[in-house]
């Protein structure tokens, strides 16, 4: 009797081993993945450079043809409410110098627990533009009514795609938050873990977030000019 409670708890101890090398290596595994999901995009950049995050996410900073500064971060979002983990693509464009505009954003379907959202931090509440995607919408409260009409346009145009959560435009800069992946659903039901589907960002959607954000950059872009009176004939 005794000899076979030995055999069974040697069994047990060499089982548990087992599943602690596998899931050592499976997280060794996943943090290499995860090292590497922007490392083919640093060529869409000059002068880049790209280091790791906390959570062992890269983040890419790197300037645009025209010198202006860009950061691309990745966001774990494990927080989301029935739903599975996200991953969100996050760009920050940074300008030459502080433009003559008001800190304005919408967020696309908010929650509350938006832990990136720089819409939450703002302080005046705007009436959202008129989509079928519930959107909040603040600023700092010094907007006009023609800086609020017109970003208002574009951010309705920008989240009519399910993909993009945020969109804020301030005065050093703009920001926009997009959807990549959600986490794999046997890893999260399952073993709880946060696994991504994807090995790479897609250069596509890289491209196609940076013109988002400058599109916004673009975007109280002489709103305050008034409109030339027309000239009476002669003059």
């Amino acid at each position: 009797m005794m000899v076979t409670n030995l055999a069974l708890a040697l069994f047990a101890a060499v089982a548990v081993a087992a599943l602690a090398a596998v899931a050592i290596r499976d997280q060794r595994k996943l943090a290499g993945q995860r090292r590497s999901l922007l490392d083919h995009a640093a060529g869409i950049l000059d002068n880049s450079r790209i280091r790791l995050a906390r959570d062992g996410f890269p983040m890419l900073d790197g300037n645009l043809s025209d010198g202006r500064r860009l950061r691309i971060e990745l966001i774990a979002d494990t927080l989301v409410c029935r739903r599975l983990p996200q991953l969100w693509l996050k760009l920050t464009l940074t300008e030459h110098s502080p433009q003559n505009r008001p800190s304005i954003g919408a967020l696309a379907r908010p929650t509350g627990a938006e832990f990136y959202s720089l819409v939450h931090d703002l302080p005046e509440w705007l009436p959202p533009p008129q989509t079928d995607t519930p959107i909040l919408m603040r600023s700092d409260g010094t907007a006009t009514a023609a800086e609020i009409e017109r970003s208002g346009s574009i951010f309705s145009a920008l989240l009519r795609n399910p993909a993009v959560k945020e969109a804020v435009i301030t005065a050093r800069g703009v920001r926009l938050i997009r959807q990549v992946a959600e986490g794999d659903r046997g890893a999260h039901l399952l073993l709880r873990q946060v696994r991504f589907p994807v090995e790479a960002i897609p250069l596509d959607l890289l491209r196609t977030a940076i013109a988002e954000v400058q599109l916004l950059s673009e975007a109280l872009v002489d709103t305050d000019k008034k409109i030339p009176e027309p000239m009476e004939a002669g003059e």
